[in-house]
């Protein structure tokens, strides 16, 4: 599979799995268009099924598996959404999921991949190499490997939620994404790109996990070490071979933000909108707070990728932070 995928197939992905995800709401808040001076429209899909747009993807990935695919299994490695998102959708389509996790991610999200019916495997994400596991699994038991981004299905089931936010608002000046390998970047970007050309289209990263920013700026492929970062979703290496080149060709920025500046966001999407976004999913809007004069009198779309954190470590990231 060498293809790389474009707004076609991400149409053809959304009429192969709207009937199984959730349309996710579109917010809006008096109080942020009055600090952005702007109109700025939140896709939530911190609302989608297992709670994250990775439901999207996984989902159109599986459903176009040949019967023998189905029958033997899906393998895949994450620390959270993806195994969550390839546990349900496997559990939907009857197929066996084995999902690889590092013994450190939430435990709502290991529970959860546990409870669609994933068969988890624990690995320490600083000394041992994820995919060399997971590539093992698929060679010794057959398993098809769906990885977290880095395919061409995954991109175009991660673009429809960008697809659903522009049928519903229209035309942008502005979109945020949160950005970790560039799945959901990459899709929203063939869906920007059809819908509004003129969309400046910005990925968000956690700054100690800046690889994606390097790639953008080098205009190759950086890999770093494990970043040490709350937003768990983003804790990636390296940008892919299909995402790569349609975030360098299509995005026009990759942006960072800090540890603090992600639960503050959290903070204020508590307290301000009534909602609960994992850090990860933060990473949009917490870029954009901190570019809103530029983008005065804008119209604005932010994407909330997700809502999946425990809500121990939820409470206490809140209770213990000084507001900035």
């Amino acid at each position: 599979m060498h293809f790389l995928p474009d707004y076609r197939d991400v149409v053809e992905a959304h009429s192969r799995i709207k009937k199984y995800i959730n349309k996710t709401p579109v917010f809006t808040s008096r109080t942020v268009n009055q600090i952005f001076n702007a109109e700025v429209y939140f896709k939530c899909e911190n609302y989608q099924r297992m709670g994250a747009f990775k439901f999207r993807g996984a989902m159109n990935a599986l459903y176009q598996f040949s019967d023998e695919q189905k029958k033997v299994g899906v393998v895949t490695f994450s620390s959270g959404n993806h195994a969550q998102a390839i546990s349900l959708a496997a559990n939907l389509l009857n197929i066996p999921a084995t999902i690889v996790m590092p013994q450190d991610a939430p435990k709502a999200k290991i529970a959860a991949t546990k409870g669609y019916g994933g068969k988890v495997v624990i690995y320490d994400r600083y000394t041992e190499d994820c995919e060399e596991i997971t590539r093992d699994l698929a060679n010794q038991y057959g398993l098809t490997f769906i990885p977290p981004y880095d395919h061409p299905h995954i991109i175009a089931g991660q673009g429809t939620s960008t697809k659903e936010l522009f049928e519903e608002v229209g035309e942008l000046d502005a979109l945020f994404i949160p950005l970790g390998g560039g799945g959901l970047l990459s899709g929203s970007a063939l869906s920007a790109v059809h819908f509004s050309p003129k969309c400046r289209i910005f990925g968000v990263e956690p700054v100690a996990g800046n690889d994606g920013q390097q790639s953008f700026k080098k205009g190759e492929i950086v890999h770093i070490e494990t970043p040490k970062t709350i937003a768990d979703g983003a804790q990636t290496q390296h940008l892919g071979k299909y995402t790569f080149p349609i975030i360098r060709n299509l995005v026009e920025n990759i942006l960072v933000t800090s540890d603090d500046e992600l639960i503050d966001t959290m903070y204020f999407l508590a307290e301000r909108m009534k909602t609960v976004v994992e850090p990860t999913g933060c990473l949009g809007f917490s870029a954009a707070r901190k570019m809103r004069e530029e983008l005065k009198g804008q119209r604005i779309g932010i994407i909330l990728s997700g809502g999946n954190i425990d809500m121990e470590r939820y409470s206490n990231l809140l209770s213990n932070f000084n507001k900035i």
